[in-house]
């Protein structure tokens, strides 16, 4: 007898539907086809023995499973479950049109648990789209799949629930979330604040232009001055995110198996803080089965790299492409993949090896050459790409013993969100331009626009520090986002002086 009953793969963070046909004959020879991965081929023996262990002792037969389409590599143990199920429909215990409009995904331990999967979302995603009627999946993923409206989610825990569920017999409870709710009430849950922040105010006012316009930024200071500390910090001032841009940021993490048990909705921005030890492939993403690497894992959020000039060469080499295109693709010689890589970059580094160069208090021991070796561990190309560079020097003491806090990031975000606003309105017309630095050479001739005195400060500035051209445009975007803090229409010659002072590695006493 043959039954289908309906899956899905990954590929790269969405889902493609799959049908597994199970074919029941005369015979004792099990043939699984269309092309299975060795997790895959081994589930008939873990199908078995969970089929045994809830009281269903399949009789030998002829047995062709076939993973349609053919084509698609189906890689993992989420096909345990369809499996089995289609099996129970070709032998007759479950009824087959009990199965027909719905999808099913899980893996299956021995005594006939169900184990959660990766990609429960995009999954749901899919099964909506295609029209389902019912989802069943894990416990452990129930939560995460029913932020998808329109579908009816069920969550099981083991194999006999489900037979029981699809003969009629007992029924498994649906879960419903009110997404909107889930969304909205865990937005600005943060331990820390920029409040408990001493000094600091010229980088505090750069990160907040950061964050205003989502520019690249690098902080370069001596140990122990702040510079990881005010990065973490720099999630509590960017705007929330928008439903559609959880829903992406949960998806990447949900195929990637990094969602938290319980977990419907990430509702807060990323921030990754990689070591400098990580590989190309952990970065980027990609191995022997297509992973999301840690600029996937940021998207919509914040990639923190501490002390970036020791990362290997070849591995911030991969920084450039990601920072201007706003995604990553990935090619191998069987496959092809695109994750979203719309990350804000934060860089840290000392500035020298013995991290003392221009520090007022302390001497560095680091010779001219050492210190110019140092820094051009960070190519230019990629410096170019980091549109906000600031210089920290450590807190006097008398700021330090100050028992009074500082200015709010709840404070800051409410200018942050307010600068965000006038620039989405801008770029309504727009549909992959959010924020000043996605700019295109066009909305950058028509926005940033400069009179005859700001052009006669940048082109001073050009021609003193020897900037690149794209530097040049980086200098126009930081200055759109400072009028747009002083909710100016036009670009001024404090913005521009500004959004100048923030090229710190390109002055003349770093030696270049």
């Amino acid at each position: 007898m043959l039954s289908k009953v309906y899956c899905a793969a990954l590929v790269g963070i969405d889902a493609t539907l799959v049908t597994v046909e199970v074919n029941l004959t005369k015979g004792c020879l099990f043939t699984m086809v269309g092309l299975p991965d060795s997790t895959v081929r081994e589930s008939h023996e873990r199908i078995l023995s969970a089929l045994e262990a809830v009281g269903y002792k399949m009789p030998i037969r002829k047995t062709l499973i076939n993973l349609a389409p053919a084509d698609l590599r189906k890689e993992g143990a989420s096909y345990d479950l369809p499996i089995a199920v289609a099996m129970l429909a070709a032998e007759g215990v479950v009824p087959s049109p009990s199965v027909e409009r719905v999808m099913i995904c899980g893996e299956l331990s021995l005594d006939g648990t169900i184990l959660p999967i990766k990609g429960a979302l995009p999954i749901a995603i899919l099964a909506r789209q295609e029209k389902f009627d019912a989802f069943i999946v894990p416990k452990e993923n129930v939560r995460e799949a029913a932020v998808v409206d329109q579908l009816k989610v069920y969550g099981a825990s083991n194999l006999l629930d489900i037979i029981r569920h699809l003969k009629g017999e007992e029924l498994l409870n649906q879960t419903v979330i009110d997404t909107r709710a889930e969304f909205f009430s865990k937005q600005d849950l943060y331990d820390i604040d920029f409040a408990d922040v001493k000094g600091q105010e010229h980088v505090k006012r750069a990160l907040e232009v950061a964050a205003s316009g989502g520019h690249n930024i690098l902080l370069v200071g001596s140990p122990g001055s702040g510079k990881s500390m005010m990065s973490k910090r720099l999630p509590t001032i960017l705007p929330p995110l928008s439903l559609s841009e959880s829903l992406e940021t949960t998806k990447i993490h949900s195929v990637a198996g990094k969602l938290a048990k319980g977990t419907s909705l990430i509702t807060q921005r990323p921030f990754r803080a990689p070591h400098h030890t990580i590989s190309q492939v952990a970065l980027a993403g990609g191995g022997a089965y297509p992973q999301a690497g840690e600029l996937s894992l940021a998207s919509n959020g914040i990639l923190f790299l501490d002390e970036l000039p020791e990362f290997p060469r070849q591995v911030l080499e991969i920084l450039r492409q990601p920072l201007e295109d706003r995604k990553i693709s990935i090619s191998r010689a069987k496959w092809s993949v695109e994750y979203p890589a719309n990350f804000t970059l934060v860089a840290a580094m000392n500035p020298c090896p013995c991290g003392y160069y221009n520090d007022p208090t302390r001497d560095c021991v680091c010779t001219p050459g050492q210190v110019q070796r140092y820094l051009s561990k960070i190519s230019g190309p990629l410096l170019d790409r980091i549109d906000i560079q600031v210089e920290i020097v450590p807190v006097p003491f008398e700021k330090l013993a100050d028992a009074r806090r500082g200015e709010s990031s709840q404070s800051i975000r409410q200018r942050v969100i307010k600068a965000r606003a006038l620039q989405q309105k801008r770029y309504a017309g727009y549909p992959n331009v959010h924020c000043n630095a996605q700019m295109t050479p066009q909305l950058m001739e028509k926005y940033a626009r400069l009179d005859g005195p700001c052009l006669k400060i940048l082109q001073q500035a050009m021609e003193r520090l020897n900037l690149s051209a794209r530097a040049y445009d980086r200098i126009l975007k930081v200055s759109r986002t400072i009028a747009d803090l002083e909710e100016k229409e036009d670009i001024e010659v404090s913005h521009i002086a500004e959004a100048i002072g923030y090229r710190n590695l390109d002055r003349d006493h770093w030696g270049n």
